[in-house]
């Protein structure tokens, strides 16, 4: 599946290519009977790994068809074609979300943030409602727009609540460590990717996972060892958002906050705070500059 590769399919026309994913690429696309605009996923069975992308693209397809929520990307249709009887090719038509991920993001401001990951716990919860654990929340994962709208994109690795997978599924630098070691996969798994999404977007650093990385020789290095809290490497972060990142990645699961919306609950506090003290800064200069 080359970069220059065109493809056509019936019924829409191709615009352009939105970006790669692993083994897979996204295209703009209009549905020609409707006009309506949408994102398609594609991926070509070229090698045996293949099958990996096939696998998580139908588990995507099968979950956001049972999740309705404004903060989650939906799925609408999923083609296969076919080849002396085996799929060697899927196609996924999902929702189009005019966005970008928050690493391409430039600086937010901590308001900015506390909102964005407010509408990603209350996606979750969602998911969660519905018996589902996305299982890779991270910033590429997470689109938004200056307009304030939010996508969570990706449900190719969701599970079901309480399942054990039977490889490790995640991206290294988020990693709940249930997930390294193949254990039961719950809410709190969430819980643990969407704090060290927090920490990394709070301090620019990625927190310790069982994952090992490698260091500048190209050996593993030792991920074991303190993890600083956010408050700590930089004092301006405030400390209850700090000690919420904290506690959402520790290392047990049954010491992590217990839910999603307590999560919420406590973001909500910080929020108020930040934008009740911008409103009161406000206030006081309207009242100096008429008197």
């Amino acid at each position: 599946m080359g970069k220059g590769t065109v493809i056509e399919i019936d019924g829409y026309t191709i615009l352009r290519r939105l970006g790669t994913g692993a083994r897979s690429i996204i295209y703009l696309a209009v549905e020609e009977s409707t006009k309506n605009t949408f994102a398609i996923k594609r991926a070509i069975l070229e090698n045996p790994e293949d099958t990996r992308i096939f696998e998580q693209m139908e588990t995507e397809f099968k979950v956001a068809r049972q999740i309705d929520h404004p903060y989650i990307r939906k799925c609408y249709n999923m083609i296969r074609n076919r080849k002396f009887l085996k799929t060697n090719e899927l196609i996924l038509i999902m929702e189009y979300f005019d966005g970008q991920n928050m690493e391409d993001q430039k600086r937010l401001s901590m308001g900015d943030v506390l909102l964005v990951f407010r509408m990603v716990a209350i996606a979750l919860n969602a998911m969660h409602e519905k018996g589902f654990v996305h299982c890779d929340i991270k910033p590429n994962n997470i689109l938004f727009n200056p307009q304030g709208g939010i996508k969570i994109i990706d449900l190719g690795q969701s599970c079901r609540i309480g399942e054990i997978k039977k490889r490790i599924q995640g991206t290294p630098d988020y990693i709940a460590p249930e997930q390294v070691r193949r254990e039961h996969l719950s809410h709190r798994t969430d819980i643990f990717n969407l704090g060290a999404t927090m920490y990394w977007a709070l301090t620019g650093r990625n927190i310790p996972t069982l994952i090992p990385k490698n260091n500048e020789l190209g050996a593993a290095a030792d991920n074991a060892g303190e993890c600083k809290s956010p408050n700590e490497l930089y004092r301006k972060i405030p400390k209850p958002l700090s000690e919420l990142v904290m506690e959402c990645v520790q290392e047990k699961p049954a010491d992590r906050p217990p839910n999603m919306l307590e999560i919420i609950n406590r973001l909500d506090v910080m929020i108020r705070e930040i934008f009740g003290a911008r409103t009161s800064g406000n206030a006081a200069k309207l009242n100096t500059t008429l008197s």
